[in-house]
């Protein structure tokens, strides 16, 4: 899928493919990342993500294609070699060593002079939230904090790129929120470009610039966050980017991004698509529709609304409250109530209605 953009980019992904043996991992990407960004590839385990992160990183070489960091081919580089950091989810530190020790040893090994490494192990730990704890070992601190040190450690050497393979992973629910806003606070302090891997939805979402959706090796989808919930470009997309509600529909004509649709049940919708090719007149496609986008109204009978069902199931998750509606044997729909006054009752019968720009066609 190409992914090219003007700018001069800090990382350039030309039509690569990775084969193992005769299995294809990562099928020609074409992406360019801008200097300073913070670009999450997401994706399920097997999609490729980690494969092109490692790529990048030199642990592994493509197939066929090229990656250029700064405007130079970094083909047959070794990683040492290339001015990038990567994180690891299991941290990879050095657990007898200090933390002060663990933070300096990329800089030891590039012969940084003593004093030099003094001043910034101290302003890495300032800005690490670890102020005076260079002397504990690593044993001796806790989960946050060590991946705290993982990161300093990758970031004190100043790589044009830090590259970061679900770093959070190993952290308990609570701390993992904590460490998105401090690594977003990080990235964005020093102004460094991250390439970040993750399977969660939720943390790609609130953490990143620039989002590149993958599946079976490809990138399906590559916007800000809010394009990719709002306006996926796939099917995928739209499924595995939060939830959403389906429905099966024709498409009756296109003027531009708009669409009109009828459904199975026989009503005539509008929605937009975001697609790069846009589906023509005739074919079959999907209408999607996030649950907080649905309004209920309660009702006494069917009636002529875009969709109307019966409550059958009520799921409460604090603020919200989750809320399916059976629309036919084989349909069943779901909103996001955040008024708790108006959750209808088990069994009510309601009209489901949403706003034409809510609808996507994918």
């Amino acid at each position: 899928m190409n992914m090219r953009t003007d700018q001069n980019p800090a990382v350039a992904i030309d039509s690569v493919v990775k084969y193992y043996d005769e299995v294809r991992a990562v099928s020609s990407v074409n992406i360019d990342i801008a200097e300073g960004e913070f670009v999450t590839l997401l994706g399920p385990s097997g999609c490729g993500k980690s494969t092109l992160l490692r790529m990048i990183s030199g642990f592994l070489e493509p197939t066929s294609g090229d990656i250029r960091l700064n405007g130079s081919s970094v083909l047959g580089v070794p990683p040492f070699k290339r001015n990038t950091s990567l994180v690891f989810q299991d941290y990879a530190l050095f657990p007898h060593r200090t933390v002060a020790q663990n933070l300096a040893f990329g800089l030891r090994m590039r012969r940084t002079a003593a004093g030099e490494i003094t001043r910034k192990v101290g302003d890495m730990l300032d800005m690490l939230g670890l102020p005076g704890m260079g002397n504990r070992r690593i044993s001796e601190i806790s989960g946050g904090q060590a991946q705290r040190v993982a990161l300093g450690r990758a970031l004190i050497v100043e790589p044009a790129v830090l590259l970061l393979d679900e770093p959070l992973g190993a952290l308990d629910f609570k701390l993992r929120k904590q460490m998105q806003s401090e690594l977003k606070r990080i990235q964005r302090q020093l102004g460094a470009t991250f390439i970040y891997v993750t399977h969660d939805q939720e943390e790609a979402l609130t953490m990143s610039d620039r989002i590149a959706v993958m599946n079976q090796g490809e990138v399906e989808q590559l916007a800000p966050p809010e394009d990719v919930y709002k306006r996926p470009a796939t099917s995928f997309v739209a499924d595995f980017v939060g939830e959403t509600n389906v429905l099966e529909i024709t498409v009756e004509a296109m003027n531009g991004r708009k669409a009109s649709v009828r459904d199975a049940h026989g009503h005539l919708l509008e929605a937009n698509s975001f697609a790069a090719t846009p589906p023509s007149p005739g074919s079959q496609s999907k209408l999607v529709i996030r649950p907080e986008q649905i309004t209920l109204k309660q009702t006494t009978s069917k009636s002529a609304a875009r969709l109307s069902g019966t409550v059958d199931e009520i799921i409460f998750s604090g603020a919200t409250a989750r809320v399916f509606v059976r629309v036919s044997d084989n349909e069943r729909f779901h909103a996001s109530i955040t008024d708790g006054e108006n959750i209808p009752a088990i069994s009510q019968m309601v009209e489901l209605d949403w706003a034409s720009d809510a609808a996507v066609l994918v």
